[in-house]
């Protein structure tokens, strides 16, 4: 027996001699909280409150604390891919990540909109509907929480990029046809999130009823069917 393999038995024992590593019941370390995807999330929350107020010196507005807000606003929206970006490719994806990053994605949109909504830059119906599909998808995401998971789709991503240009345009001081062609692109946004939340409500429905069939059949039927899991990306 040569040095090595006496070294190995010594340490793993005889039985795992020349096994590789497994992934499923070798013990693996934890990913620690404090982590810079995890800091890029909180610095998007706490950037939050900064672009309220910056929106809203001078009565909302004065054009260089509107440019300013505008761009607190762009700061924040680019975390949001950065953060993600991060926490997928260097394993850093935690629990806190899992909650706190579409905390953080809703309350930079929510506040943004309503603000725009009460400086009477956007209209508040399309406020509401945006308010209401982000809010109700959420919540149909715990509703189907136990049965699996609704995969992120490309629309979604399209939705939330169509969003945050559509807002950081109306959020600068612009006019004539460049001011149209923000509200047109917010318009496009909001059909977007009308017809990706149409999606996820299918979606949701076909899972749950997928789910509950296979209950049915049985623990053999649950155990053969494809489970629906998130695709990794960040937008809803």
């Amino acid at each position: 027996m040569t040095d090595r393999m006496r070294r190995a038995v010594n340490e793993r024992g005889l039985a795992d001699v020349g096994r590789g590593p497994d992934h499923i019941t070798d013990p693996v370390d934890p990913v620690p909280v404090v982590n810079i995807a995890n800091a890029l999330t909180v610095f998007r929350i706490v950037l939050v409150p900064v672009f309220v107020i910056v929106l809203f010196v001078d009565g909302g507005h004065d054009t260089a604390w509107r440019i300013a807000a505008a761009v607190v606003f762009g700061i924040a929206a680019i975390t949001d891919h950065i953060d993600g970006r991060l926490a997928r490719n260097r394993g850093l994806v935690t629990d806190f990540g899992k909650l706190a990053d579409p905390i953080a994605d809703k309350a930079l949109i929510g506040a943004a909109l309503i603000s725009l909504s009460l400086l009477g830059e956007l209209s508040w119906w399309i406020t509401a509907i945006i308010l209401v599909r982000e809010l109700g998808v959420t919540a149909l995401r715990f509703w189907v929480l136990r049965h699996g998971v609704i995969p992120a789709s490309r629309g979604g991503k399209l939705k939330t990029l169509l969003q945050a240009i559509g807002i950081g345009l109306l959020l600068l001081p612009l006019s004539g046809a460049w001011h149209l062609g923000a509200v047109v692109i917010m318009w496009v946004a909001v059909a977007s999130t009308v017809a990706t939340g149409v999606d996820y409500v299918w979606q949701a429905v076909r899972l749950r009823s997928r789910s509950t069939a296979g209950n049915r059949r049985g623990p053999s039927a649950s155990r053969n069917r494809t489970p629906i899991t998130d695709s990794g990306g960040d937008a809803s």
